[in-house]
């Protein structure tokens, strides 16, 4: 495919709701079209303020690289025949960051803008933007061929309709221009031509550095919430490939060793390729040979997998040796024989390690070389092995799959055990909501012709089920105009099926019919436009035998609407540590306003989760997730202090969003444990990146804690260097004024309880979809790093949140506390000071507010000097976990529904029913007063409310001839009078009040 198959394709639905413009309440509007020089106009609409032309062009992209930076405007313009003029109605304008693939697209409803600050505008255009390769597709032609060929409008245009058949998507193309989308990502079994505006870089490119030195420990802790030494954050000073990171700052040693590999301490490896061999001789009777190749420096050995009577085998395999961990300064490749008593000696391959090359990236990758086999005796043999030996870093593009020596384990050598300790990045598939209005059913035909049916619809897409509320009408033809809501992924690999059920008794339901509509056939939208509804053929199964279905036609019909909502943003993980806000709609995304880098860079004192060899040891390795892109680093076997030193980049869309690291076991190696083959959890950190500087380079030891049901325990510290940098500071500062959730969130909101099931199917899709991967991730994995239990009931958090609370308020209370001191005259100098200060202000009330303003930024000035200098982490204090009652860890970590006996499951509801009927009296008070206060003026009670209407008429007399700042200091110097002048009993006011009556006396 040529550069200039590509164009951009503009379907030109209609426009809603314009400006009448030609003196007799309408216009004739027509729609303009610039895009990288070239201009298209449809067709003109007489006499029409609602517009429809449903007409499509096409343009060239005359440099596909520079895409994202083209602009299309559209303008829509009234006609004026007498004059041959026209008049400006509004304008859209669409960068070319928007553009998505043609499967992608959907019609938007783009507000019209001004074209300068005297135009005036309303109303929508809708528009379909796309990006096409299909060489069928020519360009519409412009503007000035159009005049000079005397072609009238409606012939420049093409019908939408014809589009979908131009452009094709059979095959999947990719877009040279663009960078391919990574092998990780899930492929899609629907048609799609992959458009990705940016991809994000997680390899490495370059690194040069001196040798690490130890890191330097500084304690960091906050004051506020003071804990344990032991589990508060520590600031560390590495050296990492970029230099000594101190204060935040890389102090370069060498200018030379900037590059995009500078978060993580450089590690060198010497790297073996096993490309094939070629002419081995035949060791068996049968004249052939099982080969395999051994490569061993000192007590490390890496085997390929043997191949079965084959004398030119084919293997590739790249194996990583630690140069820290070498002892030896040799190296030997042996091809042996697999044989069932004893493996054979074909020959062998010595290397010194003195004479290897050592390759930095981007230099290319060393071209493999024949090498002539020795025998045991040094004596060249039959045989050749082709091999690519250097030293290199983990920035070698050789070292996410290659079979590492300090990841490696001496249980299981095999391929298989290799695969599941490997580095991995995952995409997780891009969710939608599907939204299925049922509206209703026609001639249902039941099983008892006598009687109507009590009808409902049950609705399955995959393992999710949802059921309409049944409707007993008195015909045939019944109605529910209900919204049911579901969750699926892409590729769409279930149907959506829809099943009308007769309630004939209870317990017992019968199938009237059913349909089956495929995901792939499903309208999508992007906003809160009305889709058009369907009527579907009801088929209806009839049992032939015992292993036989036939289905027969018949008239029932259904009359549903379905689209998928790309408007949503499908909540796949807490609300409260979501790391990305973007709709699912790729066209609704706006530009990245940051990149973060992560550096992971080793575990410390970890807890031993399995025992080997009658000693205590873990298989440990991390997974960090932000957005779609999760990340796996190697399994490191066997070891407590473990040392990863991997780099991952991410794309930042908005600051609002928390990025999660997890360190866990891997028990899939060796003998299962007492848990099975269950991936355990270590721990895990969570860093929200609005808290992190723009530049400034963070390495801090967090301390990975994980609450038991013995209490809370620290099973080691992950050593993490976190960098985030703005690429537009002025985009970045307007992400804070949108809203944090897509607009269909607010226009079209979800409830609460659709919103807590939605999110547990997608995470249920989620974990089903990267399961499926390889090496998986395993499903415990997944849960543990979206929290998917955070909405359980625990009492431990309960205190922490009313704790949070209390805290929050805890300022309030301050200034009430003050304010108390200050009327009781505690101390006098303060009291007269606040007294001039108050009739200053009533004097000048336009002071007030400045005056409040000022504080505030003072005081954000002077706590600047105090500001955090690390990210946040978890704090045992905060949550209540240091003090905490074993048995309300024990309900925390049950199960649900429980499986505890009936004795305990009474004890804790009692206790629940206590803390339950505070809160119910709590919020009864305050049901209370309000109720009083509606009371004032309900002549509840006749005499209170005569005597406040009275009060009112006088207070309205005197305050009209009376100047407000008069009243104001009177009022204040009230409320700050001397104590001698109190006195201890309520005063007027609060006495008629609490005398107002309430709804309590309507309780039962």
């Amino acid at each position: 495919m040529t550069r200039g198959d590509l164009k951009i394709g503009v379907d030109v639905v209609g426009a809603q709701n314009l400006l009448p413009k030609d003196g007799q309440g309408s216009s004739s509007a027509f729609v303009e079209l610039c895009f990288d020089g070239q201009k298209c106009r449809t067709s003109i609409k007489e006499k029409d303020l609602n517009p429809v032309w449903n007409e499509s062009f096409f343009f060239n992209i005359s440099d596909p690289s520079a895409l994202n930076t083209l602009t299309l405007d559209a303008c829509i313009y009234n006609n004026v025949k007498a004059t041959q003029t026209r008049s400006f109605l509004g304008k859209v304008s669409i960068n070319g960051t928007s553009f998505v693939p043609y499967p992608d697209a959907v019609v938007l409803q783009y507000p019209l803008e001004k074209r300068s600050i005297f135009s005036r505008v309303r109303g929508e255009l809708g528009l379909k933007v796309y990006v096409t390769d299909d060489p069928s597709v020519k360009s519409s032609a412009p503007v000035s061929e159009v005049e000079e060929t005397q072609v009238p409008p409606e012939q420049v245009a093409k019908p939408v309709s014809n589009s979908n058949q131009n452009v094709k998507s059979e095959a999947r193309h990719t877009f040279h221009h663009l960078p391919k989308r990574d092998k990780t990502e899930p492929q899609s079994h629907a048609p799609v031509v992959s458009v990705p505006h940016q991809t994000t870089k997680y390899v490495a490119d370059e690194m040069k550095a001196a040798e690490p030195q130890p890191s330097t420990l500084v304690r960091v802790q906050s004051a506020s919430s003071a804990q344990p030494v032991d589990y508060s954050l520590k600031e560390t000073s590495p050296f990492l490939g970029g230099g000594r990171v101190v204060g935040g700052r890389v102090i370069r040693t060498d200018r030379t060793a900037a590059g995009t590999y500078d978060l993580v301490e450089k590690m060198q490896f010497l790297f073996v390729r096993v490309v094939k061999a070629r002419d081995l001789p035949a060791m068996d009777v049968t004249g052939s040979l099982d080969p395999y190749v051994e490569v061993k420096i000192g007590n490390y050995k890496g085997v390929t997998k043997h191949i079965e009577k084959q004398q030119n085998p084919l293997w590739n395999v790249v194996f990583a040796f630690s140069r820290e961990r070498m002892q030896a300064s040799v190296l030997e490749v042996v091809v042996k024989d697999k044989d069932l008593m004893k493996d054979d000696f074909v020959g062998f391959i010595r290397f010194d390690l003195n004479e290897v090359p050592t390759r930095v990236p981007p230099d290319s990758p060393l071209a493999p070389e024949w090498y002539r086999l020795q025998d045991k005796k040094g004596e060249k043999t039959k045989g050749e092995l082709m091999l690519a030996v250097w030293i290199g870093t983990q920035a070698d593009e050789a070292f996410p799959d290659a079979w590492h020596s300090d990841a490696a384990t001496p249980i299981d050598s095999s391929a298989a055990a290799s695969a599941l300790i490997r580095s991995k990045v995952y995409h997780a598939p891009r969710l939608w909501y599907v939204r299925v209005n049922v509206i209703e059913a026609q001639d249902l035909v039941p099983s008892e012709k006598t009687r109507f049916p009590d009808a409902y619809v049950k609705a399955q897409i995959g393992n999710q089920v949802m059921r309409t509320k049944p409707v007993a009408a008195r015909n045939f033809n019944p109605l529910w105009n209900e919204d049911l809501f579901f969750v699926a992924a892409e590729p769409f690999e279930d149907h959506l099926v829809l099943t009308v059920e007769d309630r004939v008794a209870p317990g017992k339901d019968e199938t009237i019919g059913r349909v089956i509509i495929p995901l792939s056939m499903v309208e999508k939208r992007a906003d809160d436009r009305t889709i058009h509804s369907r009527w579907f053929n009801l088929d209806k199964p009839v049992v032939v035998d015992a292993d036989q279905l036939k289905k027969e036609k018949f008239s029932s019909k259904i009359h549903v609407r379905v689209c998928l909502d790309g408007g949503y943003h499908v909540l796949d993980e807490s609300t409260h540590y979501s790391s990305d806000l973007r709709p699912t709609a790729k066209q609704l995304w706006k530009p990245p306003v940051g990149i973060l880098e992560l550096g992971v860079l080793n575990a410390v004192g970890l807890h031993p989760m399995k025992t080997r060899d009658g000693k205590g040891t873990s298989d440990t390795y991390c997974v960090a997730k932000y957005g779609q892109k999760w990340i796996r680093t190697r399994t490191v076997v066997d070891n407590l202090f473990p040392k990863y030193n991997e780099q991952y980049t991410w794309e930042v869309f908005d600051p609002a969003t928390v990025l999660t690291v997890g360190v866990f076991d891997n028990s899939q190696l060796g003998e299962k444990g007492p848990n099975g083959n269950k991936d355990l959890k270590i721990g895990k950190v969570r860093i929200r990146i609005s808290t992190l500087e723009t530049g400034r380079v963070y390495t801090h030891s967090y301390p990975l804690l994980v609450l038991h049901p013995s209490g809370v325990k620290k099973m080691g510290e992950l050593h993490l260097a976190l960098r985030f940098s703005s690429t537009s500071f002025v985009n970045m500062l307007h992400v804070y004024s949108r809203p944090l959730l897509p607009k269909m969130h607010y226009i079209r909101p979800l409830t609460v309880m659709q919103l807590d099931m939605l999110r547990h199917q997608a995470v249920n899709i989620v974990a089903m979809r990267l399961g499926r991967a390889e090496p998986p991730l395993r499903k415990e994995v997944v849960e543990y790093m979206s929290d998917v239990d955070s909405h359980l009931w625990s009492m431990r958090r309960s205190k922490a949140n009313f704790f949070r609370l209390m805290s929050v308020f805890s300022g309030l209370f301050s200034v009430a506390k003050w304010l108390a001191d200050i009327c009781m005259w505690k101390n006098p100098v303060t009291t007269v000071l606040v007294h001039i200060l108050y009739l200053m202000l009533v004097s000048f009330p336009e002071l007030i507010l400045p005056t409040i303003f000022l504080y505030m930024f003072l005081i954000g000035i002077w706590n600047f000097r105090y500001r955090p200098r690390y990210p946040p982490h978890m704090n045992t204090k905060i949550s209540q976990a240091e003090a905490v009652h074993p048995d309300e860890l024990d309900e925390e970590f049950d199960t649900f529904p429980t499986s505890k006996n009936p004795d305990l499951v009474r004890m804790r509801y009692d206790r629940l029913r206590s803390v339950a009927g505070r809160i119910q009296t709590v919020v009864g008070d305050i049901a209370t007063q309000g109720e009083r206060c509606q009371s004032l003026l309900s002549w509840r009670d006749p005499r209170a409310t005569a005597i406040f209407v009275t009060f009112c008429l006088i207070s309205a007399s005197v305050l009209y001839v009376t100047p407000f700042q008069v009243i104001a200091a009177l009022a204040g110097l009230y409320m700050m009078r001397h104590p001698r002048f109190r006195y201890r009993l309520p005063s007027v006011p609060v006495n008629f009040f609490r005398r107002l009556p309430a709804r309590t006396d309507s309780m039962l």
